[in-house]
Order: structure tokens, then sequence, then C-alpha cells
């Protein structure tokens, strides 16, 4: 497989990238985060290649990005207050939340009832989920190596194992988001993140 880098100086990247997702294949792109490789929610067969192409046991989950709160239906059922307040107030940005499962996500995203979820803040992501819809997305790295923050370290790690990279210049953060669990009437971190304990907490006082 040769992989494809577009850079998003490239008229139709957009498009471009759409079909190859709409064709059941990854792309890689950049995130406020890392840069991760991803394809639509929806489509087992697709979300199987991304443990495939990054060597990565397939009991671990992928989390899903949104490009709009609104797509929060298609993806999960019976949100909590809780949940609602830290999206209102983090997103879009570096927390994911978990949430209950929407039936219409296929196990090979998760193989629990919950699921993870945000919305990335960047204009790249953003851009991309607003016209694919919600994606599986998760660091573009081999499983156990370093997270990727350019096209080019994604290159170096998976090229010949996904279709394209959108390459949307460097990321700064280069971590990876925080995860809460919002499933019971208090925030339980799961994944140490950007946004500490300490700030959710604050902004659940507001």
């Amino acid at each position: 497989m040769i992989t494809r880098l577009v850079p998003i100086s490239e008229s139709g990247w957009q498009k471009a990238a759409l079909s190859v997702i709409q064709s059941g294949y990854l792309v890689a792109f950049p995130t406020d985060t890392v840069y991760g490789v991803g394809t639509s929610a929806f489509n087992n067969n697709a979300v199987e290649k991304i443990f495939l192409a990054k060597d990565r046991p397939n009991d671990r989950s992928i989390p899903v990005l949104l490009g709009d709160i609104v797509d929060l239906e298609k993806v999960c059922t019976q949100v909590s207050p809780l949940a609602i307040k830290l999206a209102s107030h983090f997103w879009p940005g570096p927390l994911t939340i978990v949430v209950p499962k929407h039936p219409d996500i296929p196990e090979s995203v998760s193989r629990s009832a919950t699921i993870g979820i945000r919305i990335p803040d960047h204009p790249v992501a953003k851009k991309l989920l607003r016209i694919t819809g919600p994606l599986a997305v998760t660091s573009a790295n081999l499983s156990g190596r370093n997270n990727p923050q350019s096209a080019g370290d994604v290159l170096e790690q998976l090229g010949g194992r996904i279709e394209m990279i959108i390459d949307g210049g460097r990321v700064g953060m280069g971590m990876a988001s925080t995860v809460v669990n919002c499933l019971g009437s208090d925030p339980e971190i799961l994944r140490e993140g950007p946004i500490s304990l300490k700030q959710i907490m604050a902004a659940l006082r507001r």
C-alpha cells in the first residue's frame, strides 16, 4: 500500500479524505492533542483496520470524535447532566467523556456498553468531522510507540499501513486527552491528560 500525504494547502483535501473514509479505509489527521488515525465510527470492518494498522490489541476501545455537540445523539444514549456540563465547559478541547454507547456503534469501537467521545479543538479536525460525521479515532502511531505530533511522525510509523495522511502542520500538545467517566454522579478520571481533576471539579462548581 502507498500512503498518500495530502497537505491542507491542496484544494480538495476534504473531499479526498471523505472519499477514503466512505470507501471503508483509514485517514490520519491532526487534532488538538496528537495526530489521530480514524474512519467511520459506524463501519465495523473499517474500524478493525485501525487495530491492524497500529498492531493494537483488539480488546481495547477506540474513542469517537465529533464535529458538533448535536452529533451526541448519534453515538450515545442517556447522557447524564454531569456529561452535558463537562462537555459544555471543555468542548472543543482535550477531554474525552465516557458515556453509554448507542446501539449503532459496533463492537470494534467498544466491546463494552460505554464509549469515549469528544470534540477536538483543531480547525482541520473540525472541518473533516463536520463532513464525515462521527469518526472512531485513536493516536496515529504503532501501539506502544510515541504519540505523533506531525504528519512526518505518522508516515514514519504508519506509512504503507494506512491510505492517507492529512498534513496540517505540527501539533503542539503531544499528550493524549484526559478521559473522565461520567456514568455516575461524580466524575472519575480514567486517564490523566491536559485537563486535571481540579479543573473538572472547578467547572462543576460553577
